[in-house]
């Protein structure tokens, strides 16, 4: 039996009338999407939301399965197993794929086929209020100058945000501890008491506390500025030589038939096409537009996504 934290997070959402259904009725009744995020993590946040606006297009129910442990290894195998009849898909995030070349779990990234790409997410450096620092560059330089004294904190052992801050240790040779947390709201508690100086992260797993003026972003690792937050200068603007880049997107089981993955492709372009859609993810400072790759483009945008973490990995020391 599986073992999770947190079993089945959500209830189904009703199936659409008949009127609303843009395509052919889809071949299962329940379709279950499963994450390794916690609840209010990002990749929680990013389903519960687009099913709202998946249900009257494609005329099924929806469910989203919070599945811990293992840094996503324990929800790519729940998915892994599953039937490839359209009933379960994954996630996935530079998290499952870094999970797989570090640890080499029985079900890797590779377990499971790719069927689309529907975002990359602007990656945020910040601290709370109270801190000393009002920029990522003045952050570095005091790391810089009193190597081994900082503590930074990522929301996952495995993540691409751990990756990213041990990457700025290697540049500025600050030698902070990096502190991995088995999920976002870990992370807040540990930045916000000050035991954390930094934190790494979505814009939207930060939003409340931001909003509420209790954190401070210092830097974005975006090529250009992000359009919610003009006067954030990307760390190159800040001389720091840093781009990351996070896809959100879903996979499943292998051997899923091309009609189904037509079917998830067409309902995503409508989705991301809907007004009411672009309303939610401008809201939540995901992308200015939304980065969607379906199957076949998937398939080879994992593959080199793979290879280049592979190698930062063999970089910084971690990996062989």
């Amino acid at each position: 039996m599986l073992t999770r934290r947190h079993a089945l997070a959500a209830a189904t959402l009703p199936l659409a009338a008949p009127a609303l259904r843009a395509q052919a009725r889809y071949p299962v009744p329940t379709v279950t999407l499963v994450t390794h995020s916690s609840p209010g993590g990002g990749s929680d946040i990013f389903l519960r939301e687009l099913i709202k606006h998946l249900q009257p297009v494609m005329g099924t129910n929806f469910a989203v399965e919070n599945v811990r442990g293992g840094s996503g290894a324990t929800a790519v195998a729940r998915v892994a197993r599953a039937q490839p009849n359209g009933g379960m898909f994954y996630a996935t995030t530079p998290t499952y794929i870094q999970t797989t070349l570090l640890s080499r779990p029985e079900f890797g990234y590779d377990s499971l086929d790719p069927l689309s790409v529907v975002f990359l997410d602007p990656e945020v450096v910040y601290t709370r209020v109270q801190s000393p620092f009002t920029t990522l560059a003045k952050a570095m330089a005091a790391a810089k100058a009193n190597p081994g004294r900082q503590k930074w904190g990522a929301a996952n052992p495995a993540s691409l945000e751990r990756i990213a801050l041990e990457r700025l240790n290697r540049i500025t040779g600050a030698r902070a501890a990096v502190v991995p947390h088995e999920g976002g709201g870990d992370l807040m508690i540990n930045v916000l008491n000050g035991t954390l100086d930094i934190g790494i992260g979505e814009v939207q797993e930060i939003r409340a506390q931001l909003d509420a003026g209790r954190v401070r972003l210092l830097g974005v690792l975006t090529e250009t500025r992000l359009p919610d937050f003009p006067d954030l200068g990307t760390a190159r603007e800040q001389g720091i030589d840093l781009v990351v880049t996070k896809f959100r997107g879903l996979a499943g089981p292998k051997g899923m038939p091309d009609e189904i993955a037509a079917q998830w492709s067409t309902a995503l372009a409508t989705v991301l096409d809907s007004p009411a859609y672009k309303a939610v993810f401008s809201k939540e400072s995901l992308v200015a537009t939304p980065q969607l790759l379906p199957r076949p483009a998937a398939r080879s945008f994992t593959t080199e996504f793979a290879a280049d973490i592979a190698t930062s990995l063999r970089e910084l020391g971690v990996a062989r």
